[in-house]
């Protein structure tokens, strides 16, 4: 026999959710990030010593300050509190992704295309496992990096990390 279903978070959990806590919030709050003139730039849910962590990152044209992280806090609150995504306590946070921001979504390769980058590699490269360069292109399996003004190209699978550098 069916169950009726009169709420609306129990239709939402018969919606096909994406695989994991961060996939269904990216899913869930960005929404909210477009109706404020923002840009989502990651969803982490991650362990931090004792403590959960729900971190979103977010961005926007001229940078983003402590009243729009504030803003968008207080907007997407009462949203995870209804999807109850996470059976865990937690802490949600909201933040800038700062001057050095990880490159980890394929919007983020667009973003940050011709920006200065620092690329460490899962296993060395003839003994390179760390290098700096110009992002170039990405295509979802490869990128191409600028380095000393020759090009190489690697696969997104070698690559454990990639992020913006900001010489100070």
């Amino acid at each position: 026999m069916p169950t009726l279903c009169f709420t609306e978070r129990c239709c939402m959990e018969e919606k096909k959710r994406p695989r994991g806590v961060a996939p269904f919030v990216r899913e869930l709050v960005t929404p909210v990030a477009e109706e404020q003139g923002i840009v989502l730039w990651d969803v982490e849910f991650v362990r931090e010593g004792a403590e959960m962590i729900l971190r979103l990152t977010i961005d926007k044209e001229g940078g983003v300050g402590i009243d729009d992280c504030e803003r968008f806090h207080r907007a997407i609150d009462p949203l995870l509190d209804e999807a109850d995504p996470i059976e865990t306590a937690y802490r949600l946070e909201v933040s800038s992704p700062g001057i050095e921001r990880a490159i980890t979504r394929p919007e983020h390769f667009a973003a940050m295309k011709g920006s200065e980058v620092e690329v460490k590699l899962y296993a060395p490269i003839d003994g390179v496992k760390l290098f700096r360069g110009i992002l170039g292109d990405f295509d979802g399996t490869n990128v191409t990096f600028a380095v000393g003004g020759e090009d190489i190209t690697l696969e997104r699978e070698k690559i454990a990390k990639i992020h913006t550098v900001f010489d100070f």
